[in-house]
């Protein structure tokens, strides 16, 4: 499900979370932390796509509700269930793993019933959903337009929910992008989704060598920077910096199927995106440095970290 991107900025957290930790961290330790960051992201995932769907289907009980009122009114009485019909929203919903997932997180006791009626009803008054329901029709286009338009339009503008989400979801900041484009491309194809694999087992490797290949090079990692940081002090530069850093002088080193133009841009658009407005260029300048210098030394051999170098 997930890109390498993504692996990059999981790998990043681990490393900034044991960054801050007190006492030593053993290699399993760390692995465990970089688990457990992918499986909340996993998830925020699962919760997102549950919220889509049961604001959707809130028609129904908004039907119901409103008929069943003392003096229920004629509006009351022909409430437009259209959209709690979505042939999209169904399919996902009867998917195997989605039900297995949404029962092993137990999402519904996060999502009270209070808060998708509050998106429905943000739903229902947009001039998108009007059109939606006066269509008699149905096509896989339109089904599949009123869900995104239900995630990117209601959901995620919405302060007070993407609150909510922050509340129980730590990473929110950092993983809304991620799970926009995930959402997005789920809904493309949701029958090539397998919740209980988040990650394919290649895409865990590399996270696990990454994380590992910056633990144990970090003294020479750090030599390499700290000798580009003319008159600067390590220690003033931004904490994210440096982890970036190392983890792009890692992968010029020891991933072979990594070109190093791909890494450099790769770390310059998460540094800006993470760390400080100064820090693309920096970490642009610092990176290109040392890749210069290590071509230029004959080091660049993609050598396993594993293995001797």
């Amino acid at each position: 499900m997930i890109s390498r991107r993504n692996i990059r900025v999981k790998v990043m957290q681990t490393l900034y979370t044991l960054s801050t930790s007190e006492g030593s961290i053993t290699r399993d330790q760390a692995l465990q932390v970089l688990n457990n960051h992918l499986d909340q992201s996993r998830q925020l995932f699962i919760f997102l796509i549950y919220t889509l769907v049961e604001t959707a289907r809130y028609a129904e009980t908004d039907a119901r509700v409103r008929s069943s009122r003392h003096l229920p009114t004629a509006e009351d009485l022909q409430v437009n269930t259209k959209i709690a019909g979505n042939e999209l929203m169904w399919q996902i919903r009867e998917l195997p793993s989605f039900q297995a997932a949404v029962k092993e997180v137990k999402t519904e006791r996060l999502l009270p019933e209070d808060w998708v009626r509050k998106l429905y009803q943000s739903l229902t008054e947009s001039p998108v959903y009007t059109s939606y329901i006066r269509e008699p029709l149905r096509s896989k286009k339109q089904e599949k337009d009123i869900l995104e338009y239900i995630f990117t339009d209601i959901l995620l503008p919405n302060d007070d929910f993407t609150a909510f989400v922050e509340e129980h979801f730590v990473h929110w900041d950092d993983d809304s992008e991620m799970m926009n484009l995930l959402l997005l491309n789920f809904l493309h194809k949701p029958q090539s989704y397998n919740f209980q694999q988040f990650i394919t087992p290649e895409k865990m490797q590399y996270g696990r060598d990454l994380l590992l290949a910056v633990l144990d090079k970090e003294a020479q990692c750090s030599e390499l920077i700290r000798s580009k940081l003319q008159n600067w002090d390590p220690e003033r530069t931004a904490a994210l910096d440096m982890i970036l850093m190392r983890m792009g002088i890692c992968e010029f080193l020891y991933f072979e199927t990594i070109p190093p133009k791909v890494t450099i841009n790769e770390y310059i658009d998460l540094a800006k995106e993470y760390s400080t407005p100064q820090s693309g260029h920096f970490v642009n300048g610092i990176l290109d440095s040392i890749h210069k210098e290590l071509a230029a030394a004959d080091k660049l051999h993609k050598v396993n970290f594993k293995k001797p170098s």
